[in-house]
């Protein structure tokens, strides 16, 4: 079976030539839990993301090999594979920044994934590349640099901070409109971000983002 919907192809590698004609294939409603560690830093940070019917129809056909339209232990074990490694160079998705400056993020032990009701739903974890202390100015996001795949947070809530580290912080969320962010910003836009938004940091702009002071 031609795997036309792999997620290798269908998540990351269609970024198209300009941002402004970008427009997405896949919707995703996501949650976001920052996770506080008891030493002052960010721990962990929790994802789920729950794909839309369509998607997940398409993938359904790619990965059930034993034609029984399901996808059993092994093949979710597969596609959450496949995502784990596809979503590398991607981060994740994940936009961190610590007074500025952008942070990475780790690679996740593994992307747990299930089929319910028709819907694609993806579970991990990845953690900041370094230590994230609970200073200054900090935000969270998830955003798709590439614009093919449109992450959503249904309400405000889906973005949380949660543990007794983040007691001392003021926390927002923050859902920008890319008009408005192409528009004020279309000075410092440089040609390399509109020809290839994925090799640029500027992408955290855009992001539906967590901001946090402490």
């Amino acid at each position: 079976m031609r795997n036309r919907l792999a997620i290798l192809t269908a998540l990351i590698a269609c970024a198209l030539p300009h941002v402004a004609s970008a427009h997405p294939h896949i919707f995703v409603e996501s949650r976001l839990e920052v996770i506080g560690g008891p030493d002052g830093n960010v721990q962990e940070l929790r994802n789920v993301w729950r794909f839309d019917e369509v998607f997940s129809s398409s993938v359904l056909l790619d990965f059930d090999k034993n034609t029984d339209l399901k996808l059993d232990e092994h093949e979710l074990a597969e596609l959450g594979e496949t995502m784990r490694t596809s979503l590398a160079d991607y981060h994740y998705f994940t936009t961190l920044t610590m007074n500025g400056a952008t942070v990475g993020v780790t690679k996740p032990d593994v992307i747990h994934v299930t089929f319910k009701d028709g819907q694609i739903l993806v579970f991990f974890v990845v953690k900041p590349d370094k230590p994230m202390p609970l200073k200054g100015r900090l935000t969270f996001g998830i955003y798709d640099p590439t614009m093919y795949t449109a992450i959503d947070f249904p309400t405000d809530k889906d973005l949380v901070a949660e543990g007794p580290a983040f007691a001392k912080c003021q926390h927002k969320v923050v859902r920008p409109d890319p008009d408005e962010v192409l528009s004020q910003n279309s000075s410092t836009l440089t040609d390399a971000f509109f020809n290839d938004p994925t090799g640029t940091d500027m992408s955290k702009m855009f992001a539906t983002r967590l901001e946090m002071t402490c």
